[in-house]
Formats: structure tokens, sequence, C-alpha cells
């Protein structure tokens, strides 16, 4: 059960001015933590991205408290972004929309659009209504790492460098936000969530899921993404056994990520067992990996995720990004490993 945690008076004034200040405020969503910083002032944008190491030209989203101040980020909210956000919002959905003339080019990335939230999380919503603006928030770690669903995750990232940190427990869905664009007469998914796109379809009707080169670009997109320290593995689920009994009997170290306990015994091996409800796995996904970060294993090596289920897209859109950063995920990768010629 996700503890629903409320800030004190107190703590909210300290964010609110910290803000106010150009300074930067870790605070909980249900979605992950984020990083925010007052979204009209370019200081406070411009060390946002300095302190996670992230390219100027990748954009934040906007956080707001109510949909009704959508059209001062906006210059045009069509009726499909109307129908959904009065669906999703509050939630875990993003709407990427033309941005306004006033939205400062840090916050779009230099791009002609914009991308807006509002988020769930209780002190989310009041740090936004006391705040009475637009908060930019990424999640709150470093560019390409991953993401934190917990407090002590956005301290181990940064330690000191976060002046103020809300703490709202555990994140309740786990994983970054579904990011859908409604352009010129299209709605298209850009990033898969906890909003399922058969979700999205029910509310709109067609939904376009490919993003071509010209699509908007959009928090996570990039093919390698979301990645602990340690390398990432994707391993078939009928030779997961065999790759970790060859690594440990070779006196590699290595950590796994599966959907069942393991058969057999391995002094070497930290295993967790996620289970196999879609919800839940992505609730603990992060807070996993970076367990298993920690374990001073050679590599992760992640169980395969089910197909044909679409509960299971946002957490196997993660995994593969986070394999892709360390360049293994390839056939011939497992392959190497079963036989333990690699570390």
């Amino acid at each position: 059960m996700v503890r629903v945690v409320r800030a004190t008076q107190s703590e909210i004034d300290t964010a609110v001015q910290t803000l106010r200040n150009g300074e930067l405020v870790a605070f909980p969503t249900e979605t992950v933590y984020g990083l925010g910083a007052h979204a009209g002032h370019p200081g406070a944008l411009r060390r946002v991205f300095e302190l996670k190491r992230r390219p100027t030209t990748h954009p934040l989203i906007v956080h707001i408290d109510s949909p009704r101040f959508l059209t001062r980020w906006a210059r045009e909210v069509p009726v499909a972004a109307t129908m959904l956000a009065e669906r999703f919002w509050p939630g875990p959905l993003t709407l990427v929309l033309p941005r306004a003339e006033s939205v400062n080019s840090l916050v779009t990335g230099g791009q002609d659009t914009v991308a807006v939230r509002v988020p769930a999380h209780p002190m989310a919503q009041q740090l936004l209504t006391a705040f009475g603006g637009g908060i930019a928030a990424p999640s709150a770690n470093r560019y390409g790492h991953v993401s934190p669903t917990r407090a002590e995750h956005v301290r181990d990232e940064f330690g000191q460098s976060v002046p103020v940190i809300l703490d709202g427990g555990e994140c309740k869905v786990g994983l970054e936000s579904t990011i859908v664009a409604c352009l010129e007469g299209t709605v298209r998914l850009l990033r898969p969530g906890s909003v399922t796109l058969s979700q999205l379809q029910r509310v709109v009707g067609e939904v376009v899921v490919d993003s071509p080169a010209d699509a908007p670009r959009v928090p996570g997109s990039q093919r390698a993404h979301y990645a602990p320290s340690t390398p990432v593995t994707i391993v078939p689920i009928d030779v997961l056994e065999k790759m970790v009994a060859s690594m440990s009997d070779s006196g590699v170290k290595v950590a796994v990520l599966a959907m069942r306990p393991p058969l057999g015994t391995y002094p070497l091996v930290t295993w967790i067992n996620a289970g196999q409800r879609p919800d839940t796995y992505s609730h603990t996904l992060y807070a996993h990996l970076r367990t298993l970060d920690k374990s001073g294993g050679a590599r992760i090596l992640v169980q395969e995720l089910p197909t044909g289920d679409e509960r299971w897209d946002a957490a196997r859109d993660r995994l593969q990004r986070a394999a892709a950063a360390g360049g293994e995920d390839s056939a011939e990768h497992h392959d190497a490993l079963a036989i333990g010629v690699l570390p």
C-alpha cells in the first residue's frame, strides 16, 4: 500500500519561496519525483539543465495544478486535448501542444510545442496551488539515469545540491507519464505510461503510435535512457537460469530482476522476484534497479517481459532503453553471456 503524505504549511511555504528565488525544489508526483524550477525563471531553468547534465535541446514538462490554466502555456487546445484532460487529469498523462508565445524556449527545448500535465499527488497539488504558477520539472536524477521514486533516491543522486526535497513517500505509479501530442488534427502517442493506448482510444478514437522524424522531442525518447550504472541485459526466460548458473560458476557476481524466484541456489547472485502483476512490477521497477545497481554485480540480467498485454508496454519501454545504454540488448550478447564469454 502506497503511503499518501501531505506537506506541512511550513514545508510548502519554504518550497514556494525557494522556487520564487530561482532555486530548485524536488517534489513527488504519482509517477516519479520531479526536479522543479519556476517555469518562468530563465536562471532556474538553466540550473535544472546544469544539475542534471541534460542537453538544453531536451524539453521539460510544465506542471500546473488545474486544466483551467492550460491556455497560459498552449496557444491552442484542440478538442482531443480537452477530452483527454477531462478524462485523465489530474493524473499520469502529459499533453504536447502548440506553445504559447510567452513560454521560455528552455522549457520547450527550442521547439514550437510545450509539454504540460496536472499531477495527482496531493503534495504536488499543494505545492502548485501555493506557488500559483507553472513548475517545470523533469525527473529528479542525473540525465539518462534511473528515475527516483522515493525522496532518498533524490538525496542519493544530488546530495546537498537541491536545497529543498519534499518527501511524499513512494510514488504510486513508479514510471513516467504517458506522453501524447495533440497537433495538427492528430493524436500521437510519444511515450507509453500507465495510461494505455486502449484507454486513450476510448476517449479520442484514433491514436497514432509511430514517431516520424519530425515528431516533437519529448522526455525519455532517446534510445538509451533510464539506465543504472551497471549494464543491463534483457534475457528470455528460457535461458535466464542457464546464464545465471554459468556466470555464477565462473565466479562472476550477477544481479537478476525476474518475475519468479530462482530454481537453484547461486552464492554470487542477487535475485529479486518482482512478481507477475504489471502494476506492481512497474511501481517497484526503478527501486529494484537501484537496489541491484548497488549489489556489486558485473551486470543486471532482466527477465524479458510478456508481450501481447499493453499493461507491460511502459515497463518494457524503460527496460529496453536501459539495456541500450550499455549496448547490451542483442541476441548475440545473450548467447555470449550464456556460455560465459562475457563477465
